[in-house]
């Protein structure tokens, strides 16, 4: 009976022994047949305080083991363990009641503990624990983990090594608390435990308010990232890196936040309409809509119905259900009114108004309404100029001019030309489903060499022109030139200029036939049918002229 087990086949077990209540020993095997042990299992005093402690440590000069004592009916159990640590001889000899405290904590009604081998299977499961989850006392015991816990981690924490620490689990319905971490034997990770803040305490009910309290905090920041993104998103729609470009940037940056009317002036062509929109989505009304208008195309009999809107009945022609104008529309968001330069004076009258009392009444209708925007404008035009001439009110200038933005011409940024074509080519080539072409060096040289009093619309305009007519995937020099003239093709050629570089008047109508071919298949995607349709010329007619 004096074979050592092997702790490999045991669990760690190095010797059992059973005392009588005469204190003779019944049975004894492994550590325990060794006669020093023998002699203070049998010594009465050694053996009550071993009891009363549960766990014990037996230090001998060549070996220590630590023993654990319960008493039976018929005596008391004495097993022996061995490769005990130093903090955890330190815990046993220091603390009296070591046994006790381990009591507590597998026992403890707000901290449930699940323990597994490594093979992922339930070594114990504390009894709340196995109350939570309807298991009688050692029911789960061998099981899977997976199959008794919800939503576990602890098999993943077998294979990492990894420890999980204040983790939120979901289980029967409830969120809890829970850490877990992987149990060594040296270098080995022999199994893992878990342990569960379970229900109880108020400062555990605290913490879960607080937990999501947290939660909704972090879905306000990443709601708000996310509209930071897509604001930003139209600002980067206002392409270049040029220093005037990212002065534009940062006065919209600036100017957004602030509900202040906003004058935005440049050049036909040089992007004022985007600015307005990085203008509306930066701000606090970016939720809301964002009117356009088009202020030079407002005829003055139609200027209160268009703007302010009309009531059912009101005038012949009008829409039965009535129609909201405008300012309606922008109500709580911001109207962009475009070209506002180009007003006529009398519509200009009826906008001062609205824009100091703040206040649109339909047409036929007897109620005013209140209204709440935002303002921006718009103009190519020199409005204190126009003032001087008496063809814009001064009193409604000072009303749209707190903030005034200048949009650069493309003149004063042509470094910025490789980026735009670039971005426009990106854009073609997904809305006609091709591939982006790569542009030849010399290309950008004689771009950015020239004027460009059309600005950003017209390098958008001939790069369109040009990506119809791009092959071997490549744009060249010759896709922005025409045959004879040398010059790229305008959009509207001035007949002035018919006959100065010495064409007839039949290379000039050929000339002007490419170009409303171009603008055609841009505006068509390519769709030869639909341009011949709209042009007037049968397709035979347009392969063999342009498209040879």
């Amino acid at each position: 009976m004096n074979k050592t087990p092997k702790s490999g086949d045991t669990h760690g077990i190095l010797g059992i022994a059973m005392v009588g209540d005469d204190n003779q020993l019944i049975l004894h095997n492994g550590a325990a047949s060794e006669p020093r042990i023998r002699a203070m299992l049998t010594d009465t005093e050694w053996l009550e305080a071993a009891t009363e402690r549960r766990i014990v440590v037996i230090s001998l000069t060549d070996a220590s083991y630590v023993a654990v004592v319960a008493p039976y009916e018929q005596g008391r159990l004495v097993v022996l363990f061995g490769d005990t640590s130093p903090t955890a001889l330190q815990f046993l000899l220091g603390v009296d009641f070591a046994y006790d405290i381990i009591e507590h904590l597998l026992n403890d009604p707000y901290d449930a503990m699940a323990v597994i081998d490594a093979n992922a299977r339930l070594a114990f499961v504390s009894p709340i624990h196995e109350k939570f989850f309807g298991l009688q006392a050692g029911e789960g015991v061998g099981e899977r983990v997976r199959d008794i816990i919800e939503n576990t981690r602890l098999p993943h924490v077998i294979r990492t090594g990894v420890a999980e620490v204040g983790q939120i689990q979901r289980m029967n319905g409830r969120e809890r608390v829970v850490s877990r971490h992987p149990i060594r034997r040296g270098d080995k990770v022999v199994g893992a435990i878990g342990r569960v803040m379970f229900k109880g305490p108020q400062q555990v009910e605290a913490l879960a308010k607080r937990i999501n309290a947290l939660e909704q905090e972090i879905e306000t920041y990443r709601a708000e990232a996310k509209e930071t993104a897509r604001a930003e998103s139209f600002l980067e729609a206002i392409v270049g890196q040029g220093a005037a470009v990212r002065k534009l940037r940062d006065q919209i940056r600036k100017i957004a936040p602030l509900d202040i009317p906003v004058l935005i002036q440049g050049e036909s062509g040089t992007g004022k309409e985007l600015v307005a929109q990085a203008l509306h989505m930066m701000s606090p009304r970016r939720e809301e809509r964002l009117v356009t208008v088009n202020a030079a195309a407002l005829p003055a009999q139609l200027v209160e119905s268009e703007l302010f809107g009309y009531e059912a009945g009101s005038f012949t022609g009008a829409d039965r259900k009535g129609r909201a104008g405008k300012f309606e529309q922008a109500d709580k968001g911001t109207i962009f009114l475009d070209e506002i330069g180009d007003m006529p004076l009398e519509v200009q009258s009826k906008l001062l108004r609205v824009l100091q009392d703040r206040m649109v009444e339909r047409v036929g209708g007897e109620k005013p309404r209140q209204i709440d925007f935002r303002l921006c404008s718009a103009t190519n035009r020199d409005l204190e100029q126009f003032v001087e001439q008496g063809k814009f009110r001064l009193d409604l200038f000072y009303r749209i001019s707190p903030v005034v933005i200048h949009v650069p011409p493309l003149a004063d940024r042509v470094e910025d030309i490789p980026l735009l074509v670039n971005h426009f080519l990106k854009d073609l080539a997904e809305r006609y489903g091709r591939d982006v072409p790569e542009v030849d060096s010399d290309v950008f040289d004689y771009l950015m060499s020239r004027e460009w009093p059309g600005n950003v619309r017209e390098l958008r305009h001939l790069t369109e022109r040009a990506f119809v007519f791009y092959e071997d995937d490549r744009l060249q020099l010759s896709n922005f030139r025409t045959e004879k003239g040398g010059e790229p093709m305008r959009a509207e050629p001035s007949p002035a200029g018919v006959g100065e570089d010495g064409q007839t008047l039949r290379d000039a109508l050929e000339r002007y036939e490419r170009e409303l071919v171009a603008e055609a298949m841009v505006r068509f995607r390519g769709n030869k049918k639909r341009v011949a349709e709209h042009l007037g010329i049968s397709r035979s007619y347009l392969y063999k002229k342009f498209l040879e």
